[in-house]
């Protein structure tokens, strides 16, 4: 079975749609997909593309990232909206309630078939094991009924580093900022969340996954969120964001042997 792990979508549909029309995807009816974050927002179909990734059933792995996250915040009266959101007609949508809980039920990272998928990135202080109990916690937080008041708590810049004896909101926060909004860090792994750039412009900082002594350096890691990084692969990192949404490209690549399906977006465009 081929697991095709796919970039940032945000609401690109027509991009989403060239892609499962891919040649190398039609004559493989049974290969997975696993999109890493951010399935909506600031493209012009997020409501079109949540809901054909939710039609591809158990063909599909998706992960939550900032601006899915972001979106479940507004329907919850958390946050407002930004002039450059376009989910909308999410809100809007008759079905709103059971999209939105289908959402909030992706969990925060997903590991399977030798491999780890993650949003944005993983603190240099996580092995794997703690990476995915950590993941199911704050999945857990999203999935409870008082996921409202957890949510809520996400929003903050700090603690930025990691401490096992965090506890309640500062500690759900860093969890969910290394899962969704980690780029760049300290060689001692404290995240910054001002620079957005492309690694090597920030003096003091370093992308999380060269931060020295990571314990998961030795994990094939699939993430995305970091359009300006753009395509990265490493014996064990896989950043997929190219910036489909900007006009850039939508990348999927095949787990087994590395091989890539890039979709120019700027056919599609952006409205």
């Amino acid at each position: 079975m081929n697991i095709w792990a796919v970039g940032d979508l945000q609401g690109c549909c027509g991009a989403l749609d060239e892609l499962l029309a891919h040649p190398l995807i039609q004559k493989d009816p049974d290969c997975r997909f696993w999109f890493a974050g951010d399935l909506i927002n600031r493209g012009p179909q997020s409501l079109r593309t949540l809901k054909q990734v939710i039609r591809l059933g158990d063909r599909a792995v998706s992960i939550l990232g900032n601006h899915d996250l972001h979106m479940l915040a507004v329907y919850a009266g958390i946050r407002n909206q930004n002039k450059s959101d376009t989910f909308d007609a999410i809100l809007k949508d008759k079905h709103v309630d059971e999209l939105i809980d289908w959402l909030r039920h992706r969990p925060l990272a997903h590991y399977d078939a030798g491999h780890l998928m993650v949003h944005a990135g993983v603190m240099a202080k996580w092995d794997l094991d703690k990476t995915l109990a950590l993941a199911e916690e704050a999945h857990q937080a999203l999935i409870s009924d008082k996921w409202q008041k957890n949510l809520q708590k996400m929003y903050g810049n700090e603690p930025v580093q990691w401490k096992d004896k965090l506890s309640g909101s500062k500690r759900l926060r860093v969890i969910i900022n290394a899962f969704t909004r980690m780029r760049l860090c300290t060689p001692s792994g404290e995240m910054d969340f001002v620079a957005k750039d492309s690694p090597g412009n920030q003096p003091g900082l370093v992308p999380w996954f060269d931060v020295p002594d990571r314990k998961t350096s030795d994990i094939p890691i699939i993430f995305g969120h970091w359009s300006t990084l753009g395509l990265l692969i490493r014996k064990n990192l896989l950043a997929l964001d190219t910036g489909c949404v900007w006009g850039g490209k939508l990348t999927a690549l095949r787990l087994s042997d590395r091989k890539l399906i890039q979709i120019d977006c700027k056919r599609h465009g952006r409205h």
